[in-house]
């Protein structure tokens, strides 16, 4: 508990460098944050340690109110990046809205082209341990991630996705008020 007040304080101190920090919000340390001023995050939002945040070339991130980031997660942004609100992102988790063109023989990677694609996390989301949210995705509300998952694509409200690459595997039926098979929806 105690170290949740210094986290507090943290991010109170962090508060006047970002786009917006709604408070009460509270970050982890070692904690590290690129283009901060271009971090746009809302009310009551806890960042556990390790993570790494960065944006480049006039990108955005968008972080809604009452999300819990944990331990060691990469969000990385060149457009416009959102992580809608009460969301739940778990450790070891990387989000991005960037590609990078690799066509080039001879010429490194990262002086390459880079491709941004829109990237979003619906509301109430559950993105599982270890999960890739690559560049392209866009989750609808209350979306569930399995661990490990490598998802790309764009994904309805109400559903659980998982695998590598990822792919529906239940959906929420509202007429029954249960999650099925997504094979038994179609």
């Amino acid at each position: 508990m105690i170290d949740k007040l210094f986290w507090g304080l943290r991010a109170l101190c962090y508060a006047p460098f970002f786009g917006k920090l709604g408070l009460p919000s509270y970050m982890g340390k070692p904690i590290f944050f690129k283009g901060i001023r271009n971090i746009f995050i809302g009310s009551k939002v806890r960042i556990f340690p390790h993570l790494r945040m960065e944006t480049q070339d006039g990108g955005t991130i968008h972080i809604a109110d009452d999300v819990v980031i944990s331990q060691n997660v990469h969000i990385t942004s060149a457009g416009n990046l959102v992580i809608g609100k009460r969301s739940l992102i778990l450790a070891n988790v990387f989000i991005t809205n960037i590609d990078h063109e690799y066509t080039e023989i001879g010429v490194h990677v990262v002086k390459q082209k880079i491709h941004v694609k829109e990237t979003k996390i619906g509301e109430n989301c559950f993105i599982g341990m270890g999960a890739a949210i690559m560049a392209g995705t866009v989750l609808g509300k209350q979306c569930v991630v399995g661990t490990n998952s490598v998802v790309k694509g764009i994904f309805p409200d109400y559903c659980v996705i998982a695998g590598s690459p990822a792919k529906i595997v239940k959906m929420y039926n509202h007429q029954t008020h249960s999650w099925e098979r997504y094979n038994q929806i179609n």
